[in-house]
Parts: C-alpha cells; structure tokens; sequence
C-alpha cells in the first residue's frame, strides 16, 4: 500500500475515533429510583423491646433503628455447629457455584462486546486452482485456461459506533453482570438463611422427641401403677384400658417425629453440599443456641441498597433502559470504514513482485428508510420492557417491605406466644403433678389424669415449638434486611463473594 494511502487510513481512523468519544450514546441516561417516602415498615409503632419468659430463648430482645448488620450474623446465635455447617455450605454448595458460574459468564459476554469499540482486524491466505473460458469474458471462442491463484491479504472494518447503540448494548451487559451479582448474593443469603431454619428445626425435633419420651416414660410408670391397683381389685378395666390407649397414643407421636428428623437431616446435609449418608451432622441441641438480644433494623430508606432482589430488579430496569437506546440506535446512519491490503497471484514465488500488490479502502453510510415499522416497532417494544420492568421493581420493593413488617410483628408477637405457652406448659405440669397425687389419695380418678396428660403433652410440645419459632423468625430478620452482605470482608468466609456496593 502507497504511504499516501496509509495517510488516508491513519486519519479516517482518527477521525472516527474522535467523532466516536465526542457522540452521545442515544436513548434515556438511565436514574435509579428514589427510595420509597415511606419512614416506617409497621403500621403501628414497633415496642421498644419483646416481652421476656424466664426461660432459655425466652430473653427479651431489643430492636434498634439504624443498627448494622452483621456480615456473619448467624454467629450471633453462639453455635460452633452451625457456624460449621454454614462454612462448608459455602464451600460445596451446587447451588452457590452455578451462581458463581453465571456471574462470571455475564462478565465474560462483556469483555466480549467491548470489541464492537475496536477495528477488526483479519489476516487472509488463501489458494485455489481455477478453470475459465472465454464465454465467462464474452468471447466463447478463447479457449479455457486452467490456473492457479495464490492471495494474501489483511483486512481492517471499523463499525464507528456513532449513534451510541453499541454503548448501550455494552451498558446492558453491564447491567447483566449487576443482575448475576445480586443473584449470586440473594443466592448466598437463601443459603446461609435456610441451613440457619434448617439446624433451628432439627434441633426442636430433637427436643420434641425427647419431652415426647419423657412423658411415655411417665405415663408407663403410671400405667405400672394402675395395673398393680386393677390387680388389687381398687380400679376398673375400663381406667386401666384408657390409659393404656393414652399410653398408645402418646407413643404414636414419635414416628411421624422421628421421620421428619430424619427427613431434615437428610435436607440439611443436601445443603451443605453432600450426600446425606456421606456427611456425619451434629446432634444440635435447642438450648445450646443463644438468643440475639439486640437486633438490627435498618431504616426503610436504606432497605432498597441492602436487599439483593432489590438490586437485582434495578439491574433489569437499567438493562431495559439501555436496550431502548439500542432500538433508537437501529433507527439512525450507520458509518463503517474498512481497508484492505494484499498480493495476488498465480505462482506463490510472484506474490512478493510489485505488480501483485492489491489495496482498498473505502467507507460506507447507512441510513434506513422503510423497514415497514419494524425499527418503530423495536422500539416501542423496548420502551413496554422498561415499563414492565419497572413495574416489576415496584412490586418487588413492596413484597421486602411487607416481608420486613411481616417479620418484626412476627417477632413480636412471637415473644407473646412464647410466654403464653410456658405458662400454659407451667399450669398443665402443675395440674398433672396435683392429679397423680389425688390418684393415689383416690380423690381422682384414671379419666382426669388421662386429660391432664393430654394436656401436658400438647402444651409441653407446643412450648418447644414457640422456642424454635423465636430463633426461625430471628434469622428471618437477618435475611429480610439484606444479612450485611455490604459488610463482608472477602477474607472473612473462604467462599463468599464479593460484590461491590
């Protein structure tokens, strides 16, 4: 190629890079929305603290507007075992890694669109044998020749992104790499929040199973007693046949118990990442847990930066936004410039003489013009998926709004519950304690104490439950606000990612 040619090349090139950092992508500037007005999640003003039991997992706890949430909040609960479990969750669940793996693929389809920025630049060789006659140059009477054709060439395009549209596809993707890391945190916090509910369960199944035991032992004992008494004549069959069926019924409870166990075992090993007669779990006990007294509530207006599905929903509202100027885009010139160099000829030992040589350059504009609505189409089309979009983002600031209230009423009234049920389990031990002893003075009889074991039984499970229920309800707090992903430290947990705020 002659230098002036060369010339031409290097200043079209600037040229077009220069029109190309001085154009204005086109299409709307995308704006995060504003955070909700709203200055409180509850309808009524939340108590300055929960009502307190004298019991482990009864204390009070105390909500703190504007508190910080810990990164690592489930070690709050003072459990070495699930602060393991959660550990070597984040190490090998499947779950995790493909979310992992979808973020860096969004990444990857970046750092491949940047390309549509640069010139393309291609180098050819090629060779071929060709067959021509006369007829191909209007003159069927030469003769045909048969030969051979040796090329060599570079080739250089450059799309000159002058309308912006390329920009805002690279601004899409971006935002798809935003999506993939939200998705990935809300992916993290699912799972840390899940074994949390997850170990709080099993560990009330354990208690469940145990009190459960507890009372058929008891109710044996009495039995023991009743058949020693129907021996002596001093009772009927009948009082010795109904606790015999309480007695049956009571151990009936322990199967579906023990199943559910078993079932939650097997669901809590799944996710940690291993197969459920591979790991070897902890036997987690209820009062081994520790209750968080002082629990975090973040201001509703910092709620929309904290929660991933929050961010998640906002990366798709700037990734529609950005797709509406790439249909803006379409509609507008599109200017490419592109260059040629090379060698042509029949022998390969003639491609370096100077009569081989070949050179293009050239540029070309393209404008639509009639495309039967189609570009029009496009974009009102795009401008339906931001709106949709944003709708979708509007209900999912809702739904986090009515899951924070849900869960500090949840909280609240949890504690009610909790004091309620001990006192019932309180009143109803006390009651068959008093009815056994009238047993034995025969100042009652088997009927009564069949009740006031029923009753007992019911009110000492339901009181393991609304322990359980406290701890569940705690980490739903936890994760309702967001679990402090912005907070982590990249060297704190092994595996945990790393988003940026």
């Amino acid at each position: 190629m002659s230098r002036s040619c060369v010339r031409i090349l290097g200043c079209a090139a600037i040229a077009a890079t220069a029109v190309l950092l001085a154009a204005c992508a086109v299409g709307p500037d995308f704006r995060a929305p504003e955070a909700p007005a709203a200055s409180v999640y509850t309808e009524k003003p939340l108590p300055a603290q929960t009502e307190a039991t004298a019991l482990p997992g009864g204390e009070a706890q105390r909500f703190e507007s504007g508190g910080e949430i810990s990164a690592q909040w489930w070690t709050l609960f003072g459990s070495p075992e699930l602060d393991h479990l959660i550990r070597t969750a984040l190490v090998g669940n499947p779950t995790l890694e493909a979310a992992q793996a979808s973020l860096l693929q969004a990444q990857e389809n970046v750092n491949a669109q940047y390309a549509v920025l640069y010139p393309s630049i291609d180098a050819n060789l090629g060779a071929k044998r060709q067959r021509i006659t006369g007829a191909t140059l209007g003159n069927a009477a030469t003769s045909a020749s048969v030969f051979n054709l040796y090329n060599a060439s570079v080739n250089v395009s450059y799309a000159i992104d002058v309308a912006g549209g390329a920009r805002r596809e690279l601004e899409a993707l971006q935002a798809g790499i935003d999506f993939q890391r939200f998705q990935l945190e809300a992916a993290y916090l699912s799972l840390t929040s899940n074994i949390a509910t997850t170990a709080f369960r099993e560990a009330a199944l354990r208690d469940q199973i145990r009190a459960t035991r507890e009372l058929v032992e008891g109710q044996e004992g009495q039995l023991h007693l009743l058949e020693k008494q129907f021996a002596l004549g001093a009772i009927a069959r009948s009082d010795l046949l109904a606790q015999q069926a309480q007695l049956a019924q009571t151990r009936a409870i322990l199967p579906p118990l023990e199943k559910t166990l078993a079932q939650t075992r097997n669901q809590l090993a799944v996710l940690i990442g291993k197969f459920p007669g591979e790991m070897v779990l902890p036997e987690l006990d209820l009062a081994a847990f520790r209750l968080p007294q002082t629990l975090p509530v973040s201001l509703p207006s910092d709620l929309v930066r904290q929660r991933p599905d929050i961010r998640a929903a906002e990366a798709i509202l700037r990734q529609t936004n950005a797709r509406i100027g790439v249909a803006q885009a379409l509609m507008l010139p599109q200017l490419t410039l592109s260059a040629a160099y090379g060698r042509a000829a029949i022998s390969p030992g003639d491609l370096f003489d100077p009569g081989s040589q070949l050179w293009s350059i050239g540029a070309s504009l393209l404008q639509p013009i009639f495309h039967a609505g189609q570009l029009q189409a496009r974009k009102r089309g795009a401008v339906a998926a931001y709106d949709q979009s944003f709708a979708q983002y509007r209900q999912t600031v809702l739904g986090a709004f009515q899951n924070v209230a849900d869960v500090l009423l949840a909280l609240e009234f949890d504690a009610v519950t909790l004091r309620a049920q001990a006192a019932a389990e309180a009143a109803a031990r006390e009651s068959l304690e008093v009815t056994r002893m009238q047993l034995q003075f025969g100042a009652a009889n088997s009927l009564t104490l069949i009740n006031a074991q029923r009753q007992y039984t019911l009110a000492r499970i339901g009181l393991v439950q609304a322990r359980a229920v406290r701890y569940a309800d705690t980490a739903a707090l936890f994760q309702a606000l967001g679990g402090g992903w912005w907070r982590r430290d990249e060297h704190s947990v092994e595996s945990a990612p790393t988003p940026t705020n």
